[in-house]
C-alpha cells in the first residue's frame, strides 16, 4: 500500500513488474503492480538428482521450460502481460553451468548443494589458506560446494567437458541469456563463487589461472538491480509479453527475500526457512569476523554488504515428508488440504522440546558458522515413547537452533538482534513461527509481503528502470508487518538445554561425519 508520494515516487500505476524466484526445488513467478500488490503467480517443481553421495545435479532444460509454463499459467489466470515492464530475478545461489559457445550446456547444472570438491577445496585450502580467502572473497572457507572448487572438479575429472567450456555460468546468467542473448553476472549472484573478488568487484586473478582460465570465460559483470536489455522478440512472442519488456539482474535469493521483508537497512536482521536456511544482516561496509566464522556477501543495493549463512533447511523436512509421510501427502491430495499443515498439527500435539528428541539438519553438508562438508543429518535420543509426531517437531526444532547458532556467531562480532523479519515458506506456518520466537526468545515478524523473493525482485527491477526513486524507499511503502510472535519465557529452559545438545551434537559428531565417508 503506497503511503504518499514523499515516501516513494511511483512514475506509473499501470506498469506491471515480473519477479522470478528460481529455487532450488521449484520456480516461483509472480506478477505485481508498482504499489506492490501481487496480480498473481504460479509455482512450477523440478527434480534434482543424486547419482551419488554428495552429489546434486538437475537438467538445465527444466528451468527455462519452468520459466514459460509459469508465463503461460499467469496468462491463464486473465493477467495482461503485455503490461509488463520489467523482470527481476531471485536465484538459488552456487549453482552452476558449463556451457559452449552457443549456451549449450556440456552436462548437468551443478546444485549449491552438491559438495563433490572435497580434494579440490582441501588442495585450495593447503595452498593459499583460509584467511587469504576470506580477505578477497568474504568467504570463510574454501568450501567444497562454492563454484570455484566444483569448476576444478570438472577440470580434473571431465576434461573432455571442460575442454569445450566456453563459460562459466550461475543460473541467473544462463536464464539472462535466454531472454536477452547476452552474458552478464550480478555482484550479489557472484559474491559466494570465490572466483570474484569482493573488495575489487573485479574476478580474482589467482582463481582464473587456476581454472587456466580468462574473464572471457565468464559473463560481464553488473550491479543488482541494472538493466540488461530487452527480451528478445522470439521470446517475447513465446512468454507472451511485450517485446519492450526489460530484463534486470537480480540478486540471490536469500538476499532479495530480505528485501522483499523490508530488511534492506543495516542492523536488520531477517531469516528464511524454504530449501535452504538463510540468515542475512545487511551493513553499510565490509564487516570481517575476526573469528571467521560468518562471510560476508554483497548484498542488493550498491556498494552494501551483508552478513549471511545459510545450509539445507526446509528441505530436511520435505525430505521427511516424501519418503516417511505417504499417508499424509495422499489424504492431503483427496482433501484439499496442505500436507506440511498435516505434518504441523501433529509436532504440536508433541511436547517442547520433542520429549528429548534432537535433531542435526545437516543432509548436505553443513555451512558457516560450523562449516563440514562431511556433515549429515542425525537423529539423538530416540526411544519407544517416541512417534512420527516427534520426528517432524525435532525437525522444526532443529532449524530454530541453527539460527539461534547463527546470532551467537553475529553478537560475537557486536551485532545484536532485537527483531526478527521472517519469509519463506516456514514463515507460512505460524505454529513454526512461534517454535523459533520460543527457541530464540527474541521476536519473530511476518510481513504482509506475498512471495517475499519475488518481491524482492520486482522491486529491484522496477527501481532498475526508473519506476522507483530507491530501493528502500520501495520497500517502505510496500511492506507493513502483520504478525508478531512474542517468545514464551515458560520456554525458555527447555529451549536453552535442547540448544546446549544441538551444539554437542555438532562438535562430539564430527569424526563421526568423517567416519561415515569413509575419511
Amino acid at each position: 500500500m503506497l503511503r504518499g508520494a514523499a515516501e516513494r515516487k511511483v512514475k506509473s500505476m499501470g506498469k506491471l513488474l515480473v519477479g522470478i524466484d528460481l529455487g532450488t526445488t521449484a520456480l516461483k513467478i509472480a506478477v505485481f503492480d508498482t504499489a506492490g500488490k501481487m496480480q498473481g503467480s504460479a509455482t512450477l517443481e523440478y527434480e534434482l538428482y543424486t547419482p551419488k553421495p554428495y552429489f546434486v545435479e538437475s537438467d538445465p532444460a527444466v528451468y527455462m521450460d519452468a520459466i514459460e509454463k509459469g508465463f503461460e499459467k499467469l496468462a491463464g489466470k486473465g493477467i495482461d502481460l503485455m503490461e509488463v515492464v520489467a523482470i527481476g530475478f531471485s536465484c538459488q545461489s552456487e549453482t552452476m553451468f558449463f556451457v559452449d559457445e552457443n549456451c549449450k550446456p556440456l552436462r548437468n547444472s551443478i546444485s549449491w548443494m552438491d559438495n563433490r570438491a572435497v580434494e579440490q577445496s582441501e588442495r585450495l585450502t593447503a595452498k593459499y589458506g583460509d584467511e587469504l580467502c576470506y580477505e578477497h572473497t568474504g568467504q570463510v572457507s574454501w568450501g567444497a560446494n562454492w563454484p570455484m572448487t566444483k569448476a576444478l572438479w570438472v577440470k580434473e575429472n571431465e576434461p573432455e567437458v571442460f575442454a569445450k567450456t566456453k563459460k562459466i555460468l550461475l543460473i541467473e546468467d544462463f536464464i539472462i541469456w535466454h531472454l536477452t542473448g547476452r552474458y552478464v553476472a550480478d555482484c550479489a549472484m557472484l559474491t559466494s563463487t570465490l572466483y570474484w573478488d569482493i573488495t575489487t568487484k573485479k574476478y580474482w586473478q589467482p582463481m582464473l589461472d587456476e581454472l587456466g582460465m580468462t574473464e572471457d570465460n565468464f559473463p560481464e559483470i553488473l550491479e543488482p538491480g541494472e538493466v540488461v536489455g530487452t527480451v528478445l522478440p522470439e521470446m517475447a512472442q513465446k512468454l507472451g509479453i511485450s517485446p519492450a519488456a526489460k530484463v534486470c539482474t537480480g540478486a540471490m535469493d536469500n538476499a532479495i527475500g530480505a528485501v522483499g521483508v523490508g530488511a534492506c537497512r543495516p542492523g536488520m536482521f531477517s531469516e528464511s526457512i524454504g530449501s535452504t536456511l538463510a540468515v542475512c544482516v545487511p551493513t553499510d561496509k565490509i564487516v570481517y569476523d575476526p573469528n571467521r566464522q560468518m562471510p560476508v556477501h554483497y548484498y542488493p543495493i550498491k556498494d552494501t554488504y551483508m552478513m549471511h549463512t545459510f545450509t539445507s533447511g526446509g528441505i530436511c523436512l520435505r525430505w521427511f515428508r516424501d519418503n516417511f509421510c505417504q499417508y499424509e501427502m495422499t489424504c492431503a491430495d483427496m482433501t484439499g488440504d496442505d500436507s506440511y499443515d498435516l505434518l504441523t498439527k501433529q509436532a504440536m500435539q508433541t511436547p517442547p522440546g520433542a520429549e528429548g528428541l534432537s535433531f542435526l539438519p545437516h543432509l548436505s553438508g553443513s555451512l558457516a558458522p560450523d562449516i563440514n562438508p562431511h556433515a549429515t543429518g542425525v537423529f539423538m535420543g530416540i526411544t519407544m515413547v517416541h512417534k512420527k509426531g516427534h520426528f517432524i517437531r525435532a525437525i522444526m526444532e532443529s532449524l530454530g537452533y541453527l539460527v539461534r547458532r547463527n546470532m551467537d556467531a553475529l553478537a560475537d562480532m557486536g551485532l545484536e538482534v532485537d527483531e526478527i523479519r521472517a519469509f519463506g515458506g516456514g514463515s507460512k506456518s505460524p505454529a513454526w513461527n512461534q517454535i523459533k520466537a520460543d527457541i530464540l526468545q527474541k521476536t519473530i515478524c511476518v510481513t504482509n509481503s506475498k512471495e517475499a523473493a519475488c518481491l524482492g525482485a520486482a522491486i529491484l527491477a522496477g527501481y532498475a528502470v526508473g519506476i522507483f526513486d530507491s530501493i528502500e524507499s520501495a520497500c517502505d511503502s510496500m511492506i507493513e508487518v502483520v504478525a508478531r510472535y512474542e517468545p514464551d519465557p515458560a520456554k525458555r529452559a527447555i529451549y536453552d538445554r535442547g540448544y546446549e545438545i544441538y551444539k554437542r551434537m555438532q562438535t562430539d559428531c564430527a569424526g563421526l561425519f568423517e567416519m561415515v565417508n569413509g575419511q
